[in-house]
């Protein structure tokens, strides 16, 4: 009976794991997408470095998205499927606007990328709790990733 629900919670811990990642996976391909978007319509004085940071950093997180994915598929789950299915589990908005001025493009992913922190950190206790060690040791490094991502979109936003 004891073995029965210790592998019960586990897999509880796992699937609660997998569904933190899909949540991610979907925030992360919807800052990729908007990250993406504002590298195309960035305009203004430092076009040329924001064009060229943007594009750094949707590179990054489009990087991380097939990683996440195989976590969840080599914890034994189903992983998004459609651009339907991240709509529902993305929590980060979209941004439709035509015109957005560039120090509100910075902004604005800097706090999708600490926003993006918050969840790498609930998604770590979670794999800590599940005994998941190679999901925890990733989200250290994604992690670090967003943090940094923020860090440059702040200071590159402070006046001289």
């Amino acid at each position: 009976m004891n073995r029965r629900k210790t592998m019960t919670t586990g897999d509880n811990a796992k699937k609660a794991v997998a569904e933190a990642l899909n949540g991610i996976l979907a925030d992360s391909l919807a800052l990729y997408l908007k990250t993406k978007n504002f590298h195309w319509h960035v305009s203004g004085p430092h076009f040329r470095d924001y064009h060229l940071m943007f594009d750094e950093h949707a590179a990054q997180i489009l990087g991380t998205t097939d990683l996440i994915a195989e976590r969840v598929r080599k914890n034994g789950h189903r992983t998004l499927t459609s651009i339907g299915d991240i709509a529902k589990r993305q929590s980060l908005s979209d941004n439709d606007d035509s015109k957005v001025a560039a120090s509100d493009m910075l902004a604005e992913l800097r706090a999708d990328n600490l926003k993006l922190v918050a969840k790498l950190r609930d998604a770590k206790e979670l794999a800590g709790e599940a005994g998941d060690n190679a999901t925890d040791g990733l989200l250290d490094d994604w992690t670090d990733q967003a943090e940094e991502r923020a860090w440059f979109l702040f200071e590159i936003a402070q006046k001289d």
